[in-house]
């Protein structure tokens, strides 16, 4: 489907218009008027009618932009921004829409196939956004500018600027749920380490990967932005985008640290385990240290010799356990002295 906003210059007003409205080609958009043009799950045919008839884009360019519908099982493009004489092609990858939502991103598995990509193509006068997903920064987008009316006649680079902020946005519920799952799985560690705590860490260390790699690269897409490499990001926006640019470098950050945290963790659980491990056989030891000497008395005065003096002694049972019983105490004495318990 083919969304279309349009900024009027007559009336200063962004309005919607159909795809009929659609000028044959973009030479044919007038320098006063700006167009948002989002494909949302478009067929082949309507990315035909975009990026070949009406903007005809570089091969390369296209073939970016519907590599998860031709490669669905390489899934997304990594992040990346290019430079062509006319257009500026940018890819990001928000979030999923499973993983904004706070509490099913405890539950939510990240992986290659489930990264949406986000392209988008700005020139002077248009931009076009593209996605195979449902994408709520596109969405708020929309919305920001039917209630904003002029801030569609900013230009292509202003929106651009809304859509990624919208996406830096996203990740604020998904950090802070890793860092409370975190800190909680911290706790238990100390209180009662367990083996699914060590597979919840394996879990969320796969997720925070997943988030590092991602956010890296769309903060160089940013950092490239902000340094005001291309023509086409007026000078005027960039403060914007040096905005968004700073947001995103604080949840790189953050997910560094929570990636650093789980490693951590994750060594601090197996030390727990083996500590353990280690007072358990401790504690073996002991029990088979005094063990081994009520066996011993045992053995001795069950051999039953003829010159045993305690071997018809009317006191030799009680005299047997309580010597068994001394020895006990004799033991846990010495550890105790050697402070081995």
């Amino acid at each position: 489907m083919i969304h279309i906003l349009r900024w009027n210059p007559e009336t200063k007003h962004t309005e919607r218009v159909p795809v009929e409205a659609l000028p044959m080609a973009l030479t044919d958009v007038p320098e006063t008027e700006v167009y948002w043009i989002d494909l949302d799950q478009p067929t082949p045919e309507e990315e035909e009618l975009i990026f070949k008839r009406f903007m005809p884009v570089h091969p390369l360019t296209l073939e970016d932009v519907t590599k998860p519908r031709r490669e669905p099982e390489q899934g997304a493009h990594l992040p990346k921004i290019e430079e062509f004489p006319w257009y500026l092609f940018a890819i990001v990858n928000p979030l999923p829409p499973e993983a904004v939502i706070e509490q099913k991103a405890k539950r939510f598995r990240f992986g290659k196939r489930d990264r949406p990509q986000l392209s988008a193509v700005l020139t002077h006068t248009v931009l076009v956004t593209h996605h195979y997903n449902e994408m709520q920064c596109v969405f708020n987008g929309q919305k920001y500018l039917e209630r904003h009316a002029g801030s569609l006649g900013r230009g292509p680079d202003y929106v651009f600027h809304l859509i990624l902020d919208g996406i830096v946005d996203e990740y604020t519920p998904v950090v802070e749920s890793i860092a409370d799952q975190l800190d909680k799985l911290e706790t238990r560690m100390f209180k009662r380490p367990a083996p699914e705590i060590l597979a919840r860490l394996l879990r969320l260390k796969r997720r925070v990967t997943f988030l590092r790699k991602t956010l890296i690269l769309e903060r160089e897409v940013l950092a490239r932005l902000v340094r005001g490499e291309f023509h086409l990001v007026e000078q005027s926006e960039i403060a914007y985008y040096r905005n968004v640019y700073d947001h995103q470098v604080r949840y790189t950050e953050l997910i560094e640290s929570a990636r650093e945290m789980v490693s951590d963790l994750m060594q601090t659980h197996l030390a727990s385990i083996s500590n353990r491990l280690n007072e358990v056989m401790k504690t073996l030891t002991i029990i088979s240290v005094m063990g081994l000497m009520c066996s011993v008395i045992a053995g001795i005065y069950g051999m039953n010799f003829d010159h045993m003096p305690e071997l018809r002694w009317q006191y030799g049972y009680p005299f047997a356990l309580g010597l068994m019983f001394a020895a006990v105490l004799i033991i846990l004495g010495v550890f105790k002295w050697k402070k081995w318990l």
